[in-house]
């Protein structure tokens, strides 16, 4: 494996330009793996960020290692942010990635001042911590173990198998602070995730991770997200993706259906003209009031994924998409029929920080 320094004379051969600075180093990867992708290696200043409006978020700091994604989701609402780096919010987000190289030391800095007062930290809420690159840079066992020496409670969700090369460390940090794991599982059609999903482990992949972590005592939850409107949402559908993830061990499930904000919609409106053209004026009216689907589309999903998940004797999510593993030893909660909340849609700003 090599990775090549891109110098000014490289960027107008036809390599990235440097975003940040003379401190940041632009490399590529020679694998097919990573072929096509520029990493941004830069040294952050600060790594425990608020979120803004954190009053309606069901979480008020994260941890994000990086910036941009090659899971290359067509439906990601972070591929806005993007365009505040003045790179478009397409192919530059799946492509042009930054990486925090500082990350777990900064946070161990960070953790460590007077002024922080140990709030729960999020992380994979904007960008997956476990996409591809953390192979190669290995940020998160850092991250992990700076919050497992500060018993800090965290939570991570994620669409990537990587998560199980940190299970030691995860096993650790749950016998000293809470911590949950969910893991985004909107479908089990393998045709659907080629197309849509094409840069992360299978449907079936991201189950198996879930048998794993729950047979070492970390059953996870699993959010159904996104459910794609005519694509992934008929009640078959929807019964066979719900039997999937209760098969597979899952502490619960929430689903949550897709949302198109500026940036993701764009993109994912220009998928859908070249796959499934005869649903573009579908979609545009459905969304034709703005991000997020109507209510009583938004309420039937949720309806029926909660009636199959009753059937197959796993419950809803409490807290709208987290919820806290247990430590090992601890005994664990059932969830029986009589618990399941009545339907209602998920609220905007649930789907907006947990997709």
């Amino acid at each position: 494996m090599r990775w090549d320094h891109l110098s000014g004379d490289d960027a107008a051969a036809g390599g990235a330009p440097a975003l940040f600075g003379a401190d940041a180093v632009t490399r590529t990867f020679d694998t097919p793996g990573f072929r096509g992708i520029t990493f941004h290696e830069i040294r952050a200043k600060s790594i425990i960020n608020r979120v803004p409006g954190a009053s309606r978020m069901p979480f008020e700091w994260t941890v994000n290692p990086y910036r941009g994604c090659s899971h290359a989701c067509v439906y990601c609402f972070a591929r806005k942010t993007h365009s505040y780096l003045d790179l478009d919010t397409g192919i530059d987000f799946d492509s042009q990635i930054v990486v925090k190289t500082n990350a777990p030391e900064l946070l161990r800095r960070e953790l460590a001042s007077a002024r922080w007062q140990g709030q729960h930290i999020a992380m994979g809420t904007n960008v997956d911590c476990y996409q591809r690159a953390e192979g190669r840079y290995q940020l998160m066992p850092g991250i992990i173990a700076a919050l497992r020496d500060r018993a800090n409670p965290f939570s991570i969700l994620t669409k990537g198998s990587l998560i199980l090369r940190d299970l030691e460390l995860l096993r650790q940090a749950a016998s000293v602070t809470d911590v949950s794991i969910a893991l985004s599982v909107g479908f089990t059609d393998g045709e659907l995730w080629r197309s849509v999903e094409p840069g992360t482990p299978s449907p079936e992949t991201r189950l198996a991770v879930c048998r794993t972590l729950r047979a070492n005592g970390l059953p996870p939850t699993v959010l159904m997200a996104p459910v794609l409107p005519f694509l992934s949402d008929s009640p078959e559908q929807l019964r066979a993706t719900v039997r999937a993830i209760a098969s597979a061990g899952a502490a619960s499930i929430t689903p949550l259906v897709l949302h198109l904000r500026p940036g993701a919609r764009e993109w994912y409106m220009a998928w859908l003209g070249r796959h499934h053209p005869h649903l573009v004026r579908r979609y545009e009216t459905m969304y034709a009031g703005g991000a997020y689907a109507p209510t009583w589309y938004q309420r039937r999903v949720t309806r029926q994924v909660h009636e199959f998940a009753t059937e197959f004797g796993c419950g809803p999510a409490h807290s709208e998409g987290t919820r806290r593993f247990r430590k090992p030893g601890e005994p664990e909660a059932g969830v029986s029929g009589d618990q399941v909340p009545a339907a209602r849609p998920a609220a905007e700003n649930t789907q907006l920080t947990l997709l």
